[in-house]
């Protein structure tokens, strides 16, 4: 019987900072000795791998794109080392792959092969920001991305704050970095003034900003993160 390779989920950075200073020595040494990978995106994936392991040589590495324009029937096609028994690599554009992440799709086929699957250490901002949040950590929930439509947008902001009450349960949603200015107006209007809302930016980098308070206080504040990458947290206590 032949041998299958393993498929290791390597975590990248989340943005401009030295790799050493958030990845652990194992996503080094992982990347030091795999040259077949899935990624969302080629130039970014090759950055990345160079930055963790300058020595790699960029001619060797094999490199399968998946994002969101890239049809389920190409995902065997993409494992097909695994299957012939080479190791590969699942990487993220920024952060954790398979979490907010197509990858998930890649991790799903290969436990349905029969492929070992390695998760390796890195950062993750939702945790990250859990963490810090000073918010529900035994219970929360990651809705995703919120709806563009104005109104979906309102109700489900609405929805999430009264399942925190209902549940005693953190609500964390992202926005598309350029809107979130706009989502933070929005959030100030909708919610409660006794509702703590937690906004995590740039998190690991030099700019990371990272505050809870309660939307009464938020609204005595000035808060510019257009095109920062941004996490946001609400609970009603």
């Amino acid at each position: 019987m032949k041998l299958l390779g393993k498929l290791y989920l390597i975590p990248t950075t989340m943005g401009e900072s030295d790799p050493m200073d958030v990845l652990p020595q194992t996503v080094r040494r992982t990347i030091e000795v795999i040259d077949h990978y899935i990624v969302e995106n080629d130039k970014t994936a090759r950055k990345s791998i160079k930055a963790v392991y300058p020595e790699k040589k960029q001619s060797e590495l094999v490199l399968f794109t998946l994002n969101k324009r890239t049809e389920s029937s190409e995902h065997n096609d993409f494992i097909k080392p695994l299957l012939e028994g080479k190791n590969m690599g699942l990487m993220s554009e920024a952060g954790c792959p398979g979490v907010a992440d197509p990858g998930a799709a890649i991790v799903k086929l290969a436990h349905e092969k029969g492929i070992q699957v390695v998760p390796l250490v890195g950062p993750s901002s939702i945790l990250l920001a859990m963490m810090a949040s000073g918010m529900n950590g035994q219970s929360f929930t990651f809705n995703g991305y919120l709806p563009i439509d104005k109104d979906e947008k309102k109700s489900a902001i609405r929805h999430f704050e009264k399942l925190s009450y209902d549940k005693n349960q953190s609500q964390l949603f992202i926005e598309t970095p350029y809107r979130n200015n706009k989502l933070i107006e929005d959030l100030l209007q909708i919610l409660s003034p006794a509702t703590h809302l937690c906004i995590a930016a740039d998190i690991t980098l030099p700019t990371e900003f990272i505050k809870t308070l309660k939307v009464a206080d938020w609204k005595k504040l000035k808060v510019d993160l257009d095109k920062r990458p941004a996490i946001f947290i609400i609970h009603k206590m």
